[in-house]
């Protein structure tokens, strides 16, 4: 043994003092690992920036005079700080209720679009029955009809109810109408890819169909919940054309329609109440995406593993 090893180490011959130490490679590699996020996250940031300058612009443009704003060239701070435009929001129109109007439509619409296109995603990608494949494909063509076609038949029907200037359509429609189709399709491409194993352990702990859905299924949803809920939060937040065509007290209306009435005695446009107004409105959206995120890019991601 000793032999052995006394002509490995003659082999190997005597350590010089030119070979790096093994602490000084892990040093240079830490290096180098640091030096690749720094240039990633430099690089990630100037790419940023023709995303971000618009919504600083934004911002910012509230806090300038009004002739100020189409000032060529374009300047991101005001030159003269003014709280007039800001001061207005609340004043020329019924803002904070419009405001409230946005947010619990889009919530409701949130809420439903996920318990409906969640049963039926499941209900196509779980449960056979008759024609199934046909009837999915039926709803999907429902995608390529323009809103602006069905906008009078639905306009009839609405008026026929006595629905007209409430909140009622513009929480159905987008629930049950073309717009949840896509929700449809993001939860039954998610549910075609859980393993039927899943189902096979809930029928022999006697789960029913129903069971199997609220305990097994939809808790591995959250993927599929978050990308629908941001899709449909967005959608219904920024709601214009339905508010437009069902809506006609300024009370009811929602904040999509209620920017376009920010004008003077003369009926122009007074930008930088409009533009302060605007900046209000990212903040749910921006909030609802920063929550789920993760979920939305993962939902996505995994709508085309199975057809």
């Amino acid at each position: 043994m000793r032999s052995d090893q006394a002509l490995l180490v003659r082999e190997a011959g005597p350590a010089t003092a030119s070979d790096p130490a093994p602490g000084k490679d892990r040093i240079r590699a830490t290096r180098r690992r640091r030096a690749s996020k720094i240039a990633m996250y430099a690089l990630l940031i100037i790419m940023s920036i023709p995303f971000v300058y618009p919504m600083l612009w934004m911002v910012f443009s509230a806090f300038k005079p009004a002739n100020e704003i189409f000032a060529i060239p374009p300047t991101l701070f005001p030159s003269e700080w003014t709280l007039d435009g800001v001061a207005r929001i609340f004043t020329v129109q019924p803002f904070a209720q419009q405001y409230l109007n946005s947010l619990y439509i889009a919530a409701l619409v949130t809420l439903g679009s996920v318990i409906v296109g969640s049963l039926a995603g499941y209900a196509f990608a779980r449960i056979r029955f008759p024609f199934a494949s046909v009837l999915f494909l039926f709803l999907m063509a429902g995608l390529f009809i323009p809103t602006e076609v069905t906008i009078i038949p639905i306009f009839r029907w609405v008026a026929s109810l006595g629905l007209m200037n409430t909140h009622v359509p513009l929480i159905i429609l987008p629930i049950l109408g073309p717009a949840s189709i896509v929700a449809v399709f993001i939860f039954r491409q998610f549910f075609l890819s859980l393993p039927v194993e899943l189902e096979e352990a809930g029928r022999l702990d006697g789960l029913g169909r129903l069971g199997i859905f609220l305990r097994i299924a939809l808790p591995l949803a959250g993927p599929a919940i978050g990308a629908v809920s941001i899709m449909k939060f967005l959608a219904s937040f920024n709601m214009y054309f339905e508010p437009l065509i069902f809506l006609r007290s300024e009370n009811l209306f929602t904040v999509g329609l209620g920017l376009t009435r920010y004008q003077d005695h003369y009926g122009e446009p007074i930008h930088n109440t409009q533009i302060g107004a605007t900046a209000l409105t990212v903040i749910p959206v921006v909030i609802v995406f920063l929550l789920a995120q993760r979920q939305f890019v993962e939902g996505l991601s995994r709508t085309g593993l199975k057809g």
